[in-house]
């Protein structure tokens, strides 16, 4: 059973104690006084070691992520098989995405979009009800210059409508650095995997939609209820490494 990550434990504050010598009098005479320059040189080597040390301890601030090979060059959306969600649902519409347009810069790259699953065929569909189809989202988002573990963190329950502190949230062992699935009541699943600086998205979303065959809503029924994504949860990991593998070079 995966089960919700722990919280980091947080590293308590340093406190360092800065020690000064008195000065020694001797018989006969007044203080003696160290020269400005050898304090002022000594002040600097100490600080010089505690940067060191500090930079050992705690990392620079600007060093840039790995990157363990991701990149996107173009938009891989239109390659992006979905060969597990296929088999468990429907294949993917074969020639539909619908993408915000590939961005590329020296700090960010980044990409989304979202691909319908094939609609039942029409001697499939009910000619007059409620039928359910699906649609996958990808987005992909390449932080080259800033690590984006400590944000990945904090919109664990973030989703496109904002916080959801009801959301189910699980991890996902061996995928990536860290990895967690999101559930909502509403029925839609979301795998988010971070890796070095590549955040990585997968979700699925299930629609209903009531055909009428314009004679009346006689017989329609009632609306189906919302459908579990948990049967297809195994598939989402499967096609998130095949997305995975495929954006690294």
């Amino acid at each position: 059973m995966i089960s919700e990550p722990e919280m980091a434990g947080e590293f308590g504050a340093a406190e360092t104690r800065e020690v000064v010598d008195g000065f020694a009098g001797h018989p006969g005479g007044g203080p003696r006084h160290r020269k400005p320059w050898l304090w002022a040189l000594g002040g600097m080597a100490m600080a010089s070691v505690l940067w060191t040390a500090a930079l050992s301890l705690y990392g620079s601030d600007d060093r840039r992520p790995e990157m363990h090979g991701y990149q996107l060059d173009q938009d891989p959306c239109p390659s992006v098989r979905l060969k597990s969600l296929g088999a468990a649902i429907a294949p993917r519409e074969p020639t539909m995405d619908m993408g915000t347009g590939l961005l590329q810069h020296a700090a960010l790259d980044k990409i989304r979009c979202v691909i319908p699953l094939r609609s039942p065929v029409e001697e499939e569909r009910p000619v007059d009800g409620w039928s359910i189809e699906y649609t996958v989202g990808i987005a992909v988002a390449l932080h080259k210059e800033t690590d984006p573990g400590a944000e990945f963190e904090a919109q664990r329950r973030v989703t496109d409508l904002g916080f959801d502190p009801e959301a189910k949230l699980e991890t996902v062992p061996d995928l990536g650095d860290k990895a967690y699935l999101l559930t909502r009541d509403e029925g839609d699943a979301e795998l988010r995997v971070l890796e070095g600086g590549a955040v990585l998205s997968l979700s699925l979303a299930a629609i209903t939609l009531y055909q009428s065959d314009g004679r009346g809503d006689e017989g329609a029924g009632d609306e189906p209820d919302v459908a579990d994504p948990a049967p297809y949860q195994a598939a989402m990991i499967s096609d998130m490494r095949d997305l995975m593998a495929g954006l690294k070079r």
